[in-house]
């Protein structure tokens, strides 16, 4: 649903993807994106889905934090903002949607089709 892309520091070039909200950024182990850079808090920033509005990034405790240049306590992200705390950026995306396979449905779909085609043909016949 949410990629998070470690822009630089130790883990730059990594992306992390989010399917369960609330989501924890920090250096402890039990965040759900670590990050060990120097600045950066035990439980730094909290990723918080909220419908209708959209992704909300909470600063949580002391650490200062900012998104493309602007601290903020509270905000709504949006897709490319740049979130920057202690020495790491990282890019807020919206993970990409993969498409379900759906063949078999399809498949079914068109035999149910051409089914009913041969059956209206052949009522057709029938009456004349």
């Amino acid at each position: 649903m949410v990629q998070l892309r470690v822009l630089n520091g130790s883990r730059a070039g990594t992306a992390h993807a989010t399917r369960r909200f609330p989501c924890t950024i920090g250096r402890s182990t039990g965040d759900d994106l670590q990050l060990v850079e120097p600045g950066i808090w035990e439980n730094h920033l909290q990723l918080d889905l909220q419908v209708p509005a959209g992704f909300r990034l909470c600063r949580l405790g002391q650490g200062r934090a900012s998104v493309n240049g602007a601290e903020f306590d509270e905000l709504v992200l949006h897709n490319g903002d740049v979130i920057e705390l202690g020495a790491v950026k990282v890019q807020f995306w919206l993970a990409e949607v993969r498409q379900s396979d759906n063949r078999v449905r399809e498949t079914l779909v068109w035999l149910g089709l051409a089914a009913l085609v041969l059956l209206e043909v052949a009522l057709i016949g029938f009456l004349l």
